[in-house]
Order: structure tokens, then C-alpha cells, then sequence
């Protein structure tokens, strides 16, 4: 089974922001969800819908749409303004 991630526009914009080695962890973290969407590490997030994966002091925020096979990544942001 093979999950479709998808990135909001204002992600999109966040991984553009990010350093070239930071880019590259992420997208590898991104192509392992479409895969295992609740990977070992990937925490419910408290007071809304959505997970969260580390990525060194970097955060992917997302949803995971299991009837739609979906992965929609929120944002993706330094620990500091992650969860702003």
C-alpha cells in the first residue's frame, strides 16, 4: 500500500526557506511516509489533528487521510516555530 504525499503551498514555501542538507534530509523523510505513514518516532500532536516527524531541530507536521491513501504535510519548520 502506497500513500500519495502531498505539500500545502505554505510548505512548499517552508522547504524552500530551509538549508540545501536540511532539504535534503527532509525529502527522504517525506518519500519514506508514502511507504509507513506512522513511522517509529511520528507523535500524535496534542490539541489538533496531525503528527509530527523530527528531522534534526526540524519538524515535518502533517495528516495522514487513510480512506485516500494521503499523506498532506502542514509545514515543515525549524522546533522553535513549528508548532506556532
Amino acid at each position: 500500500m502506497s500513500y500519495t504525499v502531498r505539500l500545502k503551498r505554505s510548505a512548499e514555501k517552508d522547504m524552500e526557506r530551509l538549508p540545501a542538507r536540511v532539504q535534503d534530509k527532509v525529502v527522504s523523510v517525506l518519500i519514506s511516509l508514502k511507504e509507513e505513514p506512522l513511522p517509529v518516532g511520528a507523535m500524535k500532536l496534542q490539541g489538533r489533528d496531525g503528527y509530527r516527524i523530527r528531522v534534526g531541530d526540524y519538524r515535518i507536521l502533517y495528516i495522514v487521510d487513510e480512506p485516500q491513501e494521503l499523506v498532506e504535510v502542514l509545514s515543515v519548520a525549524h522546533r522553535k516555530d513549528a508548532y506556532r
